[in-house]
């Protein structure tokens, strides 16, 4: 394939009827023996068209015609990935997560707008990401765009899908919600992330979508674990996005992937692998690994909001806080304590003076918790501060199906030998929660390529440390830290642990901006 003058494309086919019939405009203009060259004009429509008459390596318009605004410019995958996703008006992104795939649908979908192919792109994601990820995104590479957040009540989310925001973003249930006001929105592009929500063609939630998505509307859908739990998840998704791919009725598609040993068990067959992946299709995937461009840690958060409960009871230990502070100096030993009081109510576990437990409702982190994990292509560490919340997020991971081991101040020294080794070389467990005191130091985790802090700690020793568990020798990935938050104090103790910046004068600052601020 050739370029001239970044105006055309010359395509050398045997077959150069099947080019010109699709294409008008397109003509040949040489044949040596039986290769005929033939001139396409290099807009998108037409890159479009001859990526469906199967010709590879057409390239997006883009390419030569956008300028990828933004703080950072585009790493090479990412520019990519851009590219496949503004060829293909109903297609997949199966890059693992910690790619950065948000941005390159941001720069795909923007080039759309601003080429005049779309005028309005709704994005439905998970709660925890809409404001952390994608709000934060677009602020980042598309800060000439206007974004909307729909979430609140009914009359909220109305209000924001019929203001005059290019970006929409809601999360999964709110579609419910305002599905007949998303219908009359003007949305021809839908972009769906951690797609596996919709993996279930008999869920309100999908049939909802399917109503929305109609012939003429752009639809992607983004996750790093494509049918990562069964074969049989792949229906719904191409159900949704490609429903010429997979057949009619999923009982036809489950016995096309699948073996039935008794009345209730299924087991994978030997081309299934190859089915999913035609059923999925035309998708794009990049791997950390495959990313010779990514930095070998990145950063994310996750937002799991608190509950009314927990946002109840939040704000009466900072007005107690408050008053107990009066005229007095704070000490930085008061200030810990309190400030962990805080802390755990995030979490959802509060030590009373009495040393009891008061459990709260935690809901929203431990979804945020499995969503995460869903998403890794390979293990997990889960870093829990306070005992009783690793109890209760053992017991949610646990009736979630997620294989899992614990390593905490409970687990004696002689045991924790064994979790490490087998979590190393064995299949099961894949996640490991650890109490970041009992194992900060000195073991090796590489097995695992992503950590997720439950909480916080408020030691910037503690944090780096517990972080290198995975970057040591033997790591061959690039490797995602999730910082999960809740509340504002969360959000700065991150900050000041990413900066190094956590010491005991700092914790009082940080303490003092919390109880003091509305």
């Amino acid at each position: 394939m050739q370029i001239v003058d970044n105006k055309q494309l010359i395509i050398r086919t045997r077959n150069p009827h099947r080019i010109t019939d699709a294409i008008p405009n397109s003509k040949v203009v040489n044949v040596e023996e039986d290769i005929h060259e033939v001139a396409v004009d290099w807009e998108l429509a037409e890159a479009q068209m001859l990526r469906r008459l199967r010709i590879k390596n057409v390239p997006s318009p883009i390419s030569r015609d956008y300028d990828w605004p933004g703080v950072f410019p585009p790493m090479a995958h990412q520019k990519t990935t851009a590219e496949f996703l503004t060829l293909h008006s109903r297609g997949f992104c199966f890059n693992e997560q910690g790619t950065g795939k948000t941005a390159s649908a941001i720069w795909a979908s923007d080039y759309l707008i601003s080429a005049g192919y779309i005028k309005r792109v709704l994005i439905v994601c998970p709660l925890s990401i809409m404001q952390a990820a994608w709000e934060a995104d677009l602020f980042k590479f598309a800060v000439h765009r206007t974004v909307g957040i729909a979430h609140g009540n009914r009359d909220k989310r109305r209000a924001i899908i019929a203001g005059d925001y290019d970006y929409v973003v809601i999360n999964y249930d709110g579609v419910d919600i305002v599905e007949k006001e998303i219908a009359g929105g003007g949305f021809d592009l839908i972009i769906i992330d951690e797609a596996n929500s919709y993996k279930s063609a008999s869920t309100k939630r999908w049939k909802t979508m399917r109503n929305l998505v109609t012939p003429k509307t752009w639809l992607w859908m983004m996750t790093g674990t494509p049918a990562a739990q069964s074969p049989v998840d792949a229906y719904g998704l191409a159900k949704l996005c490609v429903p010429d791919n997979v057949p009619k009725f999923i009982t036809t598609f489950k016995e096309s992937v699948m073996y039935q040993l008794t009345r209730f068990k299924w087991i994978p067959k030997p081309e299934a692998a190859d089915r999913v992946h035609a059923a999925l299709q035309p998708a794009i995937r990049f791997t950390k690994k495959e990313c010779l461009d990514l930095p070998s840690v990145t950063y994310v958060d996750r937002e799991a909001p608190l509950t009314p409960q927990q946002k109840k009871y939040y704000e009466i230990m900072k007005k107690e806080f408050l008053l107990q502070s009066g005229d007095e100096e704070i000490t930085s030993a008061n200030a810990a304590v309190n400030f962990n009081q805080l802390m755990q109510i995030s979490g959802g576990a509060v030590y009373t003076n009495d040393k009891n437990v008061l459990m709260f409702d935690v809901s929203n982190r431990l979804r945020v918790v499995k969503e995460v994990i869903d998403e890794a292509s390979n293990k997990v560490l889960v870093f829990v501060p306070y005992r009783h919340t690793i109890q209760r997020l053992e017991e949610y991971l646990t009736n979630e199906g997620i294989s899992l081991d614990i390593i905490s101040g409970d687990v004696p020294m002689s045991r924790r030998g064994t979790i490490i080794h087998n979590f190393q070389t064995a299949t099961d467990p894949r996640v490991l929660i650890i109490q970041p005191l009992a194992a900060a130091h000195g073991i090796t985790l590489t097995a695992a390529d992503t950590i997720i802090w439950y909480s916080p700690v408020t030691s910037t020793e503690i944090y780096l440390q517990a972080n290198a568990r995975i970057d040591r020798n033997g790591q061959t990935n690039p490797m995602t830290i999730v910082h999960i938050h809740g509340s504002q104090i969360e959000r700065r103790v991150y900050a000041a642990l990413q900066g190094r910046l956590l010491d005991h004068t700092k914790l009082i600052d940080l303490y003092k901006q919390e109880i003091h601020s509305a």
